[in-house]
C-alpha cells in the first residue's frame, strides 16, 4: 500500500534496537544482529529480536512522530489538536496551524458584538491539505494518518514473523501473547483513523498497493474486529507465567509504574472493552446542545446514538476497566524514550506560565471546574494574564506539578517520568461512559453516581451530585463538564464536542453556549458568550496519500458534507 509513513517504516528495525537498549539490561535481549546494519531477516529471527522489534514498533513508529514540529510525539501535536479544537487550550505559535486550528467562525459577546474569523477553520484546512504544506509543517492533516499507518503496518510485520520464529517456553502461549499484541494495536490503529478521518484504507498485509478507500464506519468496524480478535487470542493463552514473561518485555520497563503496570489477561480483556465501548461512543452524535438533551444535528458525517448504542456501551463498559486495573500508558526517560518530558504531551506543552508557555488553558476549560474544586486548587494559578486579540485571552497559568494539595490529580509536569500518559482506555473514561449510557436510558441516579465516583478518585472534593434530584439536562450538564476537565489531555476532547454537536454550526442545529471569554486586552470578562465553531467533523485524508495513492473506488477522500 503506498502510505505516506513509507520512509519511516524503512528506519523501524534501527529504531527498535536503539529503543531496546534504553529499557534493557539484559545483553541477550539486545543479541539480535548487528545493531549498526539492521535487517529483518538478521535481526528479528528469533523470540528476543521480535519482542524488541514489536516494543519499538509500537512505542518508535506509532508514538513517536520524529518531525520535530511542535513538540516531538503523537501526544503533543495529534492529542494537541483535539485540545485546540475542543478549546481546551489556545495557541499562538504558527507550528503545524496550532493557533488557527481552534478558531471558531464568530462569536456573539454579552453585548451583542459579533466577531467574525476571516480565515475559517475548514478552509484553513483544506488550503494547507497538499504535499507542499506538510513539507514545511503546515498541513495538520498529515500527522495523525503518519503514526497509526506506521503503527498498523509494523503490527502487520509483527504477526508475519510470528509465524516463523521459534518461541522459548510454552511456545503457543508465547506467540499468542504476540499475536494479541499486534491486534491489540492493529484495533487502536484502525479506531483513531477511523474517529478521526472521512475516509481510510485497510491495510492487512505488509507492503500491498491498494486505492481501495472506505468510509470511517468501515475503519471503525474493523478496530472492532482486531480488538475481538486479541481478546479471543488473549482466551487461547494456557501459560500465564509465559504471558508475563512476554509483556514483561513488550512494556518497557521505565512504563511499569503506576497504572501502567503488566495487564492480567483479565485485565486486558477490559481494556478491550473498554475500547469497543470508545468506538461507539466517540463516532455518533448524542447531541446536547445550549442544555438541550433532545438536540438535533441537521448535517454531518455520522448517526446519532440509538438506544441499542447505549446498551452496547453500557454492557461494555460494565465489563470495562475497573479501579485498579493496569492499563497501557508511556512516561518519558532522560534519554532515548518515545518523547521528551518538555515537549512530548500536550500536558508538559500546556504546564508553564501562561505567557510562555506553547498551549494556553482556556477560559471555557475552567468554567467546567464546579465551585471549591480541588483540581483548580492544586493545578491553576492567576498570576498572570495572556492576551490574545481574538479568543485565548485567559487568567489561567497551569503549574507544573501542581501546587501539592494532598491526594488531587496532577494535571502535568515536566519532570523526567513524571506525567503518566494514558495511551487508550482509563478507569475514568471507563466510569464516565457508563455515567452517560445510564443518564440516557434513564438511570439518571445511577449515571451521577459514576461522575461522582471520578470527582472522588481524582481528589476533586465537590459535593456529591446523587440525591440532588438532577433532570436528565442538569445530569448531562455535570457529565459534559467532568469529562472535559477528568479526561484533559487524553485525546478524546474534540470527539466529546463533536457528538455533543458543538463543533457544528449554529445554522444546523450546533454551536456552543453560556460561555466565558475576556475580551477588550484582557479588561472585559463576558460570561454569555455564543460560539459557532463550525469545525470539519471528520479530516479529508492527507493529501500525501490521497495525491500518491488514488483512490480506486467510489469513497471520496474530501469530506463531502462540508
Amino acid at each position: 500500500m503506498k502510505l505516506i509513513h513509507t520512509n519511516k517504516l524503512i528506519a523501524s528495525v534501527l529504531a527498535t534496537v536503539v529503543l531496546m537498549g534504553s529499557v534493557s539490561s539484559c545483553k541477550d535481549q539486545l543479541d539480535v544482529g548487528n545493531p549498526n546494519a539492521p535487517t529483518l531477516a538478521a535481526n528479528v529471527s528469533n523470540e528476543a529480536g521480535l519482542i524488541g522489534f514489536a516494543q519499538g514498533g509500537v512505542y518508535v513508529n506509532g508514538f513517536l512522530n520524529g518531525d520535530g514540529w511542535l513538540g516531538n510525539s503523537y501526544f503533543s501535536l495529534p492529542w494537541g489538536y483535539s485540545e485546540l479544537m475542543a478549546d481546551n487550550v489556545g495557541a499562538d505559535a504558527s507550528n503545524n496551524q496550532i493557533t488557527t486550528i481552534g478558531v471558531p467562525d464568530y462569536m456573539i459577546l454579552d453585548d451583542g458584538t459579533k466577531l467574525t474569523n476571516p480565515a475559517p477553520q475548514i478552509s484553513i484546512i483544506r488550503a494547507y491539505n497538499s504535499r507542499a504544506a506538510t513539507g514545511a509543517g503546515n498541513n495538520p492533516l498529515y500527522y495523525q494518518w503518519l503514526n497509526m499507518y506506521a503503527l498498523n503496518n509494523v503490527c502487520n510485520q509483527i504477526l508475519d514473523i510470528t509465524a516463523t520464529v521459534k518461541f522459548d517456553g510454552d511456545a503457543a502461549s508465547r506467540a499468542n501473547t504476540m499475536r494479541a499484541w499486534a491486534y491489540w494495536w492493529k484495533g487502536y490503529a484502525y479506531g483513531s483513523i477511523g474517529s478521526m478521518y472521512y475516509a481510510g484504507l485497510i491495510a492487512d498485509q505488509t507492503g500491498v498497493t491498494s486505492g481501495g478507500y472506505v468510509l470511517h464506519d468501515a475503519i471503525i468496524n474493523k478496530s472492532n474486529d482486531y480488538y475481538n480478535l486479541a481478546a479471543t487470542t488473549l482466551g487461547k493463552i494456557t501459560s500465564v507465567s509465559d504471558y508475563q514473561t512476554v509483556m514483561g518485555k513488550l512494556i518497557p520497563a521505565f512504563i511499569q509504574v503506576g497504572n501502567g503496570t503488566v495487564p492480567t489477561i483479565d485485565m486486558w480483556k477490559r481494556n478491550i472493552n473498554t475500547m469497543l465501548a470508545r468506538n461507539i461512543l466517540v463516532n455518533k452524535l448524542a447531541p446536547f446542545v445550549k442544555g438541550n438533551p433532545a438536540a438535533t444535528i441537521a448535517k454531518s458525517s455520522t448517526t446519532a446514538m440509538t438506544a441499542a448504542d447505549w446498551n452496547s456501551v453500557l454492557t461494555l463498559a460494565t465489563n470495562g476497566i475497573k479501579k485498579g486495573d493496569a492499563v497501557f500508558t508511556e512516561r518519558s526517560t532522560a534519554s532515548n524514550s518515545p518523547f521528551s518530558p518538555t515537549g512530548g504531551t500536550v500536558a508538559a506543552l500546556t504546564s508553564n506560565v501562561n505567557t510562555s508557555s506553547t498551549f494556553k488553558i482556556s477560559e471555557r476549560f475552567m468554567q467546567s471546574f464546579n465551585a471549591g474544586d480541588q483540581r483548580v486548587a492544586n493545578n491553576f494559578n492567576t498570576k498572570t494574564m495572556y492576551k490574545n486579540n481574538y479568543s485565548f485571552t485567559t487568567r489561567y497559568s497551569m503549574v507544573p506539578n501542581g501546587n501539592g494539595v494532598a491526594g488531587v490529580y496532577v494535571y502535568g509536569s515536566k519532570d523526567v517520568g513524571a506525567h503518566e500518559v494514558y495511551m487508550a482506555g482509563s478507569y475514568e473514561e471507563n466510569a464516565l461512559m457508563l455515567a452517560e449510557a445510564n443518564m440516557r436510558l434513564g438511570n439518571i441516579e445511577t449515571g451521577l453516581g459514576f461522575v461522582d465516583a471520578v470527582r472522588a478518585y481524582q481528589g476533586a472534593g465537590v459535593p456529591v451530585t446523587v440525591g440532588t434530584k438532577l433532570t436528565l439536562a442538569g445530569a448531562l450538564t455535570e457529565l459534559t463538564k467532568e469529562r472535559r476537565v477528568a479526561l484533559f489531555s487524553r485525546g478524546l476532547a474534540f470527539y466529546d464536542n463533536r457528538r455533543w454537536g458543538w463543533i457544528y454550526d449554529i445554522a444546523n442545529g450546533g454551536g456552543s453556549y453560556g460561555n466565558v471569554m475576556i475580551t477588550s486586552a484582557g479588561t472585559v470578562i463576558n460570561k454569555n458568550v455564543t460560539i459557532n465553531y463550525n469545525f470539519l467533523d471528520y479530516w479529508d485524508v492527507p493529501a500525501d496519500e490521497s495525491v500518491l495513492n488514488a483512490t480506486t473506488g467510489g469513497v471520496a477522500t474530501k469530506n463531502p458534507n462540508f
